[in-house]
């Protein structure tokens, strides 16, 4: 690898940051580098602004709206805008199931549904894990069965992300039950307004409200919303994760937290001097940023590889990417010390003064570090990484 940047991606890199200062909104950018919760209106307020620039999409084609950017450049995208202080783009559209109605939907699904993505004119929601069917998702037990026109589907899904928002769920279902596990699944695309669907929420350890449950009684989807053919869910269903897994590698993610960190240890003060200038400190914080820089040249070989279609080795990057994350969050819950603990839930729910012990920087850093144990877990356990890993990439 060619690890030198070019005149043009320098000037690329500059022409984003440029863009991430001037139009990132001021309320967004303080929640986002204060650890404060992020409502609905923030996150499509962000996407409508890079529509407005053409960078709505930066992982698509164009012949789909996209910007057809390389990977470097949309490695250089995505960590200048989470320095800036940019909320993540939401991937459960562009990065999960847009790539799949691309590749396997048809030509009425690709036309109506993936130019809304980008505006996030429907806010969608990923419908695979079920209750004792994460890691093992292939024994899921929610059923379609076909009525006509339609199928009408019955089950729970539960770790929905933000299903609250939630438009739409791509939502994988048993169509076969006779077949062996992972022949006769199928995917469908499930309008979450539709009666029948129900979502509850699941407050997680750091007090948010991330995840939810979702329950299925008797909702018809038409069967126009099947995604490719009956009972290949399955195929589909991997495609997508590979996708999932290198986004949640959360590379722009570690640069951001890795510059907070270092803000942090800089104001806090130990024996009368910085936190920074003790030099355990100082080496800690240079691991996790050499760190941060392998997975950035790991990040950059996957997506280049295999005409831009993640493959197995996507699993390394799941892998080192939720460990970084959480190193990262360790090291500011330390360098926050006691008072990282008694947080201001109001504080951190909404755009509200501070009014919790300690510092304001060290606010978040006990909920940020029990936020980040979910890294290793969704998407698929680092077990489960590890085990894909040694199949599909070591051949053992």
């Amino acid at each position: 690898m060619n690890l030198t940047w070019t005149p043009q991606e320098r000037q690329f890199r500059d022409e984003v940051r440029a863009f991430a200062a001037a139009k990132l909104p001021d309320d967004i950018r303080n929640k986002v580098l204060r650890h404060q919760r992020l409502e609905r209106d923030d996150y499509v307020r962000w996407h409508n602004i890079l529509a407005d620039q053409g960078w709505g999409a930066p992982n698509w084609p164009v012949e789909y709206g996209g910007t057809g950017w390389n990977a470097l450049q949309r490695l250089i995208f995505e960590v200048e805008c989470f320095k800036a202080g940019a909320p993540r783009l939401l991937p459960f559209g562009l990065s999960m199931i847009g790539p799949v109605l691309m590749k396997y939907g048809n030509a009425e699904q690709k036309a109506r549904l993936l130019p809304r993505m980008i505006r996030v004119q429907d806010w969608w929601c990923q419908g695979y894990s079920e209750p004792g069917s994460g890691s093992d998702l292939a024994s899921l037990k929610t059923r379609a069965e076909r009525d006509g026109d339609d199928y009408v589907v019955n089950g729970q899904k539960t770790w929905t992300t933000l299903a609250q928002y939630a438009d739409w769920m791509f939502c994988l279902a048993r169509t076969d039950p006779d077949a062996r596990a992972q022949r006769g699944i199928s995917m469908l695309l499930l309008d979450m307004r539709d009666p029948g669907v129900t979502v509850r929420p699941i407050r997680t350890l750091d007090g948010g409200h991330d995840v939810n449950e979702v329950w299925l009684e008797n909702v018809r989807v038409p069967a126009a919303n099947l995604v490719g053919e009956e009972n290949q869910g399955w195929t589909y269903a991997k495609y997508l994760l590979g996708h999932e897994r290198t986004g949640i590698a959360g590379l722009g993610h570690c640069y951001r937290e890795l510059g907070i960190l270092k803000d942090m240890a800089a104001r806090a003060q130990s024996h009368g001097r910085p936190l920074l200038a003790d030099s355990r400190m100082r080496d800690r914080i240079s691991r996790v940023e050499v760190d941060i820089m392998a997975l950035e040249m790991l990040l950059l070989r996957v997506a280049s590889s295999n005409d831009g279609t993640p493959g197995p080795e996507a699993s390394v990057l799941k892998i080192r990417g939720s460990e970084i994350q959480q190193d990262l969050a360790m090291l500011q819950m330390e360098v926050a010390g006691p008072e990282c603990w008694p947080y201001d839930p109001d504080w951190l729910l909404a755009d509200n003064d501070f009014h919790g012990p300690g510092p304001e920087m060290a606010a978040a850093a006990g909920a940020g570090y029990a936020d980040m144990r979910k890294t290793s877990i969704y998407g698929g356990t680092t077990e489960v990484q590890k085990g894909i890993i040694a199949r599909l990439v070591l051949g053992l």
